[in-house]
């Protein structure tokens, strides 16, 4: 205080400190600013009263309009629920068939599909159901399981290789060469002569020693022309729609220790009209067959073949 003077070229006070020679002018704050200072703290007051916002022990106050985004969110969810009522309870009630007949409750159906295979399918299947290694196509006509909306809804419902549900889709391919069912050597001959059969390999020496072997091992599944059995969920090895990759090194690794995935039994996660939508929602990605199709037609994968 007693370091106070006033300033000679513009007649303010000093806050009374000084650096160097340098001393600081005592500017009072501008009137707006305080105005707008004390508003905010009146506002802020109010927010404090009105919303929650002050967290106690083992949850926070409430305010007196028990307001709280949860509580928003859920309002908006059930409104939204409630504006679907009508044609989820069609969709409940209604075969597969008969609303994919209905143009406007299919419409309906495909974006809640949509929006259901957003949320809980994109990670294994990608964003636009295309898959990746190890995981399959959706969006072309190649099925392990059958591609009509019944075969893909029971798959959806049981899920594949599901522990404790007993309607899982399940296929069993013995680890020919971990269990040393086949040499190393007959593992390779395997593998030339699968790839022969969708023209991907030559026609030679260990690709003939892989046929008979292959004949011996391995057509209870795939059938004697290696076309696949939907009934045993075993894939097509015609065509070029691998699953686990179709070069020799990882069909002679599928061989050697088959693969075994397992995709979840949405019937005891989802609703049964939700797994409804995404049934009809993956049937309409391209490859969807019609009713007419027989379980055992040539098998690829789901989309895209599992292993040879």
């Amino acid at each position: 205080m007693a370091n106070k003077k006033i300033d000679d070229a513009t007649g303010i006070e000093t806050v009374g400190h000084e650096w160097d020679g340098i001393e600081e002018l005592n500017n009072p704050l501008p009137r707006w600013w305080v105005i707008v200072f004390a508003l905010t703290v009146v506002f802020s007051l109010g927010y404090v009263v009105v919303y929650p916002a002050i967290p106690l022990a083992n949850a926070g106050t409430q305010g007196i309009w028990g307001w709280t985004s949860r509580g928003q969110l859920d309002a908006e969810m059930a409104a939204a629920k409630a504006s679907r009522a009508a044609s989820d309870a069609q969709i409940a009630a209604l075969p597969l068939d008969q609303i994919a007949a209905n143009k406007d409750l299919l419409g309906k159906a495909l974006a809640g599909g949509h929006a259901a295979f957003q949320q809980n399918c994109v990670q294994c299947h990608g964003t636009g159901a295309a898959g990746s290694l190890g995981y399959p196509n959706l969006n072309d006509d190649d099925w392990l399981w059958g591609g009509n909306l019944a075969e893909i809804h029971q798959t959806l419902l049981h899920g594949i290789r599901q522990p404790g549900d007993g309607e899982t889709r399940t296929s069993l391919m013995p680890s020919f060469g971990k269990d040393a069912i086949l040499t190393p050597a007959q593992v390779g001959n395997v593998a030339d002569y699968v790839l022969t059969l969708s023209g991907s390999g030559p026609v030679n020496s260990s690709s003939q020693a892989g046929a008979a072997l292959f004949a011996a091992n391995c057509v209870a599944c795939h059938g004697p022309a290696g076309k696949g059995m939907r009934q045993f969920g075993a894939p097509n090895l015609t065509d070029k729609i691998w699953l686990y990759g179709g070069s020799k090194t990882q069909v002679a690794a599928s061989v050697t220790n088959a693969h075994a995935g397992v995709m979840p039994a949405w019937g005891g996660r989802l609703d049964p009209v939700t797994v409804k939508m995404l049934a009809l929602y993956v049937h309409s990605l391209g490859g969807g067959e019609d009713f007419a199709a027989t379980p055992a037609a040539p098998a690829a994968a789901e989309s895209g073949n599992a292993q040879p």
